[in-house]
């Protein structure tokens, strides 16, 4: 394969690079360096600059309002953006719900839901988890009804992340329960200010609510807010997923976090020790495998084969990543990575004791945060099956 870059290519990382340098805003830049906490204004309102440059929708095709970048393009894009240390983009929008409106919506929803997301405007969330149907989504029991043009929804989700500041929300819902599990389940898109939808945030360890049950109470949703047809919302949620476990990946977060790791080793005196140094060279031997596997389905789409399914892969590997480099960063900067006070971390508190030094906070937090990684999107016990009937057969 070719991983070497065109002199459009590099031209086009040049063009990105100069753009985010001269908008992002260097306070939130910081943020994200120093793990600290990101605001919705900060996070909302790099996605707005984002969409007025048309770059929010960086991997619809033009058709929809997209640049129509190449699968390169939309990587050293991605790239750029965790460099400058740009606020991620949430991509329950622009990268999980859009790609189904544009895949399987009508006309009319595409005209209706698109332009927002493109926009930053409108902050969707997942409607996927429930108590009780975490990996297994099949066993959903949220329900709607028909009733005339609308549908009646009764029912929770939860694990819902950044719900409570969300617009829409994108709903696997039951409709059925006749046949197989998945073959009774629908996409329903809902308006989040619909009379009876209830969202209560979930308070974490270290006081963030990151996460929210959502419930519905005879919640009216118009007809034409289904995505495709009734009862076949399983094949559009496994075509949202694929997109979602790629997204898990992020390698580019990766390789950022693993130049932190190592100023923070370097910064503790902890880089001195060997043991502790091979842990750092294992780990970034995986971060450039993981790149090098991304470069290989790049590489396969510029020449026009057909790549291996491989989002499965991608998701395992990148989030035992994630889960290893939070565990090095909090082991690096020991003692001072475990307070979990609100007011200190919302203060940027950053080690300032003998000892401490900037960029440890709050690691503690984000130790815990990613535990979850090799659950959601799909737990890698059941991705592993799925890649091994891809490749074994």
């Amino acid at each position: 394969m070719d991983l070497a870059f065109t002199p459009e290519e590099q031209a086009f990382r040049e063009e990105v690079r100069a753009w985010i340098h001269e908008h992002l805003d260097p306070a939130a830049a910081r943020k994200v360096r120093e793990g600290l906490r990101l605001t919705r204004d900060d996070i909302q309102g790099w996605a707005k600059t984002l969409g007025k440059k048309g770059w929010l929708a960086y991997g619809w095709p033009k058709e929809f309002g997209g640049p129509g970048w190449t699968a390169v393009q939309k990587h050293l894009f991605a790239e750029e953006l965790a460099k400058a240390g740009a606020p991620s983009i949430v991509p329950f929008g622009p990268v999980m719900v859009a790609p189904v409106i544009q895949a399987f919506g009508t006309p009319a929803q595409q005209q209706r839901f698109l332009p927002g997301i493109a926009s930053g405007e409108v902050w969707w969330s997942q409607g996927y988890s429930e108590p009780g149907s975490g990996s297994d989504l099949a066993s959903v029991k949220t329900r709607a009804e028909r009733q005339g043009d609308f549908y009646i929804v009764n029912g929770q989700k939860t694990w819902t992340t950044l719900g409570q500041h969300g617009d829409w929300m994108f709903n696997l819902v039951r409709t059925s329960n006749e046949g197989k599990p998945q073959t009774g389940i629908s996409f329903l898109l809902i308006d989040m200010k619909s009379p009876g939808v209830t969202v209560r945030p979930i308070k974490l360890l270290d006081g963030e609510c990151e996460v929210n049950e959502v419930f519905f109470d005879n919640v009216k949703v118009p007809a034409d807010q289904l995505i495709g047809e009734e009862n076949k919302g399983w094949t559009y949620a496994k075509h949202l997923l694929a997109h979602e476990r790629t997204n898990i990946a992020d390698v580019n977060r990766a390789k950022r976090e693993l130049e932190r790791l190592k100023r923070v080793a370097r910064a503790e005196g902890v880089w001195e020790d060997p043991r502790f140094r091979d842990q750092i060279a294992l780990l970034e031997v995986d971060v450039v495998a993981l790149e090098m596997l991304v470069l290989r389905v790049l590489s396969a789409e510029k020449s026009g084969k057909n790549p291996l399914d491989i989002a499965g892969l991608l998701k395992i590997k990148g989030s035992e990543i994630q889960q290893r480099y939070t565990e090095l960063l909090m082991l690096a900067g020991g003692p001072y990575s475990l307070p979990l006070v609100y007011e200190a971390m919302e203060a940027g508190w950053q080690g300032d004791f003998p000892g401490g030094t900037v960029g440890l906070a709050p690691l503690a937090s984000s130790y815990f945060n990613m535990r979850k990684t090799t659950i959601y999107g799909g737990s890698n016990e059941v991705q592993r099956n799925i890649v091994a009937q891809t490749v074994l057969g």
